[in-house]
């Protein structure tokens, strides 16, 4: 009896062991508790690699950027002094329209013949003809209007307010669907500014730093981030504000990236970040240039030019 009884302890202390390792495995290397399935991905840390510059109006507060039949789209802010227009990109506009004082212009974005642009504080979009820019009409907008860009495959707007919470409107209305918070490693995302919509990710100024983060739109999470810092020289941000302009150029894995009273613009790809500080460059291609040209003229920032 007594060996069949200590033969009993042996297999239950074995099979013990084995249940014990079984959960530790389930659990991670420490056996914690159970592992979570569906991880998420981790988010990507990239810069720009730098393949062109093209000259840039200094005297444009950029609020929106975006590509569309060939032309480059340009919102410019400040109260009694926005426009917006277009023309090919790193020249003068081809077309070019004034909202009437006190309008704050916003963002923009081109929904097949139309565009719209958000005002800042002034509770109202306009549509506009996206080629003769004559407004076709004012809706009512509630709370304050920064980014604006189109998701044509899901048949929405996606609008920033500066907060970390992104608003899906209809095209057509503006009337908002639904929302979502933007989470990194799940921290909100605060300050969110100018939007490009590529595909189903959207791409968000992070207002006034040089970081841009790249957003699943229907989860909320970030899945990579993007620092643009040293684009421009420690002598032109003297007389610059912050980054605020990221156009896709349609057909490429490009964009074009400027700011506000920048003299430049930057052609660049998103790339996989080095231990080197700043972008990297690249011979500028065929059709772009150096980028020099005559510095703006210091200017005080008018009173109310951004934020708060």
């Amino acid at each position: 009896m007594r060996a069949a009884f200590l033969a009993l302890v042996v297999v239950l202390a074995l099979a013990v062991g084995v249940l014990v390792r079984s959960c530790a495995a389930a659990g991670g290397a420490d056996g914690r508790g159970p592992a979570l399935s569906g991880a998420a991905d981790p988010v990507e840390r990239l810069q720009v690699e730098v393949v062109g510059t093209l000259p840039h109006d200094p005297r444009a507060f950029t609020q929106g950027l975006e590509m569309a039949g060939g032309a480059l789209y340009e919102s410019a802010g400040l109260s009694g002094r926005s426009t917006v227009g277009w023309g090919p990109p790193g020249g003068a506009p081809t077309q070019r329209a004034r909202l009437s004082a006190p309008l704050f212009g916003e963002g923009i974005t081109i929904v097949g013949r139309t565009l719209w642009q958000l005002t800042w504080r002034d509770h109202v979009a306009i549509e506009r003809d996206s080629r003769t820019l004559a407004e076709l009409r004012r809706v009512p907008y509630k709370g304050e209007g920064w980014g604006v860009c189109h998701q044509p495959s899901r048949d929405r707007l996606v609008t920033s307010d500066g907060s970390a919470r992104l608003a899906l409107r209809d095209p057509g209305t503006l009337r908002k669907k639904s929302s979502v918070v933007v989470t990194l490693d799940g921290r909100r995302v605060d300050r969110l500014n100018e939007l490009e919509c590529v595909g189903d990710l959207v791409y968000a100024n992070v207002w006034p730093t040089d970081r841009i983060v790249r957003i699943d739109v229907d989860t909320g999470r970030v899945t990579g981030e993007i620092s643009a810092a040293g684009l421009i020289s420690t002598a032109e941000r003297r007389h610059a504000d912050v980054l605020n302009g990221i156009a896709a150029i349609p057909g490429t894995d490009q964009f074009l990236l400027t700011g506000k009273w920048w003299p430049k613009m930057f052609r660049v790809r998103f790339v996989a970040a080095s231990h080197t500080a700043g972008p990297s460059h690249r011979t500028p291609e065929p059709g772009t240039s150096s980028g020099r040209r005559s510095q703006p003229s210091a200017m005080a920032h008018p009173p109310g030019y951004r934020r708060w």
